[in-house]
Parts: C-alpha cells; structure tokens; sequence
C-alpha cells in the first residue's frame, strides 16, 4: 500500500483522543481494580467487541474471519502472537511503574515523559532495520519529546526509580509494538489482527493476575470499576488499537510515533475538561509544540506532493 502520512495521521489523531481521555477512566479504575487484572479483562472486552464486529462484517462481506489461505494463516499467527506479546508487556510495564513510585514523586508526569521516549527511540529502531528517515522528522521527533516535556512535568524530573526503569522497559517495549504493526498490519488486517493482539494480551495478564493478585479484588470491586473498563475495553482497546494499525498501514513508523505522542496533549486537555485541572502556560507550551512537530512530520509529504502536482 502507498504510504500516506497525512491520511495516517489523521486516524492516528483520533486514536490519541481516544487514549488521552481515556486516562480518567483509567485513574478512576485504578482504585477498585489492580493493574495485571485491569489489564486482562481490558484485553477480553476488546477482542470480545472485535470478535463480534467482524462477525458482523462477514454477515455483509461474505469475508472470513480467519484467512484461509496457509500464508495468510501464517502471518495472521506470527504478527497476532508478536503484537500482543509486545503489547501486554507495554501494557504492564506502564501499570507495574505506576504502582512502585514512592508516594512523594510525580508519577504522572514521569511515567508520561519517559513512556514517550518511544517517540525518539521508533526512528533510531527503524534506521537499525533499513528505513530512511527524513532529517525533518528527527527534528519532529525532538520538538515533540520537548512538548512532552514541558507537558508531563518541566524540570521535576530527578533521580532514577523503579518505576522509571519499568517506564522506560514501556518505551522499549511500545516501539517493538509499532515495528510489528508496520510489519504486519497489511497483511493481516486492522480488526483482526487488533482482535488477536488483544485476546493474547488478555491471557498474559490474565495468568499474571492469578499468580500476584489472588485474593486481592472482589466482585463488588470490578462491579464499581465496570463502566471505566467497558470504555477502556470496548475505545481505547477495541476501537483505538484497531485505528492505530489501520493509521499505520499508512504512515510510516516515525510519523506514526510523532502522531501518536498527541494522547499526552488529549490526556491533559481531558483532565481539563473533564476532571477540572486548570493548564498552566508551561502545559500549553507544551501541547503547541507536540502540534508543531506533528505538522513538521507531514512537510516532506506535502512538499513531494506540491511537486509532482508543478511538474
């Protein structure tokens, strides 16, 4: 498929707006359900959703919803198995530095920074496996890791935790993600391979949980937390991740990180909208500067594109 950062980009946005706001939900959840839990039953709703969406589909399509074809069959396999194994590590390298920040640091705005280093580290990953990126875009890349940083915290960051060394493994660990999408995204397609990276997610977290969280939780708590987790199950799970590998079909790996960096600017906007917090200029400066990268990433396509339009 011709690659289309623009167009990438946009379904990209709205995948971030989706995961921005979806961290009320999230904080909200955090006090009735543990992290690994939390995680499996996203996971589960998700595939659920998806599984019941492309049943749908191929009432109107006739299109399976497995591939039939043994090569088809082999990547749907190897990129589900990839994308969740990284995804559930993502997942819960985030919640796990969460929970180990001492109670006098800002886990929020550590958490955020360093979990967008990805925006940096996706570049460097994808110059390692032979694509060539733009200069424009690692200086994208550098203004948005700016914006982040003047979003998530500007200047309180000091001394190294626990938390940050997990935060970091999230950063790590995202990318390995998004490289597996761009590998595989076409060829297996959004819904389904959205719908298998989620179930395999769901069983890794689940059997965690069994083993860290038994006895930890009880009904009535995932009763109080059910409607963060249908959201976070059913938006930010099942219809976000199913936009960002449909985004990524489009937009190369470093456009896509850069895009993807706006969830901290919708996270911040949603807390003030939503939950009441008041942005400072510092958080404002913030937000221009992830929007300003974002467009600094679709120059060399808008420039290419002026040009064969001359010629």
């Amino acid at each position: 498929m011709k690659r289309n950062n623009l167009k990438g980009s946009i379904i990209l946005g709205a995948a971030a707006l989706i995961w921005g706001l979806a961290f009320v939900a999230q904080n909200k959840a955090a006090d009735f359900v543990p992290p690994f839990l939390f995680n499996s039953l996203r996971s589960f709703i998700g595939a659920a959703f998806l599984l019941g969406f492309l049943a749908i589909k191929k009432l109107r399509t006739k299109e399976p919803i497995f591939p039939k074809t043994p090569e088809h069959k082999r990547a749907t396999l190897i990129g589900g198995l990839l994308c969740g194994i990284t995804l559930a590590l993502s997942v819960n390298f985030q919640q796990a530095g969460i929970t180990v920040y001492p109670d006098n640091v800002a886990n929020e705005a550590r958490s955020g920074f360093i979990t967008a280093l990805y925006v940096i580290i996706v570049p460097i990953a994808s110059v390692l496996i032979g694509k060539k990126i733009p200069k424009i875009v690692w200086g994208a890349a550098a203004v948005a890791i700016g914006g982040i940083y003047l979003l998530c915290g500007g200047g309180a960051i000091s001394g190294i935790h626990l938390g940050d060394i997990l935060m970091f493994g999230c950063a790590i660990t995202f990318t390995l993600q998004i490289l597996c999408i761009d590998r595989y995204g076409e060829a297996v397609g959004g819904a389904r391979l959205s719908m298998i990276q989620f179930f395999i997610c769901g069983i890794i977290s689940g059997v965690i949980s069994l083993f860290t969280e038994w006895g930890t939780v009880t009904y009535a708590d995932i009763l109080a937390a059910a409607p963060q987790i249908l959201y976070l199950g059913i938006m930010s799970s099942g219809v976000a991740y199913t936009l960002q590998i449909v985004g990524q079909r489009f937009a190369e790996p470093a456009v896509a990180s850069i895009t993807m960096s706006l969830e901290s600017v919708f996270a911040a906007l949603g807390g003030w909208l939503i939950s009441g917090n008041t942005l400072t200029f510092r958080e404002i400066m913030g937000c221009a500067l992830v929007f300003i990268a974002i467009i600094l990433a679709q120059l060399p396509e808008i420039i290419g594109s002026k040009q064969i339009a001359k010629s």
